[in-house]
């Protein structure tokens, strides 16, 4: 069975729109913490992507130490960041990226083919 978040995080992580995500470049490594847009899929996958692109300092992060945490309110949500090299979980979180933000300005800036490359799929630890 694949691992996935439960019930009530994915309705919390659909609902937010903005998270914090904390990554380090390496096991005990400073912690950063950035705002994110998550998303949740309509299959219950929680992706997220970088605005900026490869540039971005939390997915360069998260590439080279992908133990990673979702920052929800007061809540800490350990989680695990994977590249989603498969077109069709690229194509689903952009879905999601425009159902869920689409008069957002920066919305633009998450469809374009330099930054769906970079999208992760995030997993619970």
């Amino acid at each position: 069975m694949e691992a996935t978040f439960d019930r009530l995080i994915l309705q919390q992580l659909h609902a937010a729109k903005e998270v914090e995500i904390e990554t380090s470049a390496a096991e005990g490594a400073a912690i950063h913490r950035t705002i994110i847009w998550v998303v949740v899929d309509q299959r219950d996958r929680a992706l997220v992507r970088s605005v900026r692109g490869p540039a971005g300092r939390w997915y360069r992060e998260a590439l080279r130490h992908p133990a990673c945490a979702l920052v929800l309110g007061r809540e800490r949500i350990p989680v695990e960041a994977i590249p989603a090299a498969d077109p069709e979980l690229v194509a689903a979180c952009s879905r999601a990226l425009r159902e869920k933000y689409p008069s957002n300005s920066s919305l633009a800036a998450m469809l374009l083919e330099a930054t769906l490359p970079t999208t992760l799929r995030l997993l619970p630890r």
